[in-house]
């Protein structure tokens, strides 16, 4: 799963641009994107997409977790690390 996102991120700009109105708040992304860079911005969209209906509101969660990085209070390793449990949670049930 994480190594799919990875891929997937590799070519970040078209991807954002295609996930932009899914995100639920364009000018959210576009500032994850200037604070956090390209790629890291799309891993983070595309595990904020991931959880679906987990998120109410991707746009208010994007910008919480920019507001984070502004602050040098974020990491990518805790959304990693959801995303890894979460596929070995869905695999124990299945």
């Amino acid at each position: 799963m994480l190594h799919r996102i990875w891929v997937s991120a590799l070519s970040t700009r078209p991807r954002l641009e295609t996930i932009r109105p899914c995100s639920g708040s364009a000018p959210a992304l576009e500032e994850a994107q200037t604070v956090l860079g390209e790629m890291t911005a799309a891993v983070v969209v595309a595990c904020i997409l991931q959880r679906g209906a987990a998120i109410r509101s991707a746009g208010a969660y994007l910008r919480g977790l920019t507001r984070k990085a502004e602050a040098g209070e974020f990491s990518l390793g805790p959304i990693s690390m959801s995303q890894i449990n979460s596929r070995l949670n869905e695999k124990r049930r299945a």
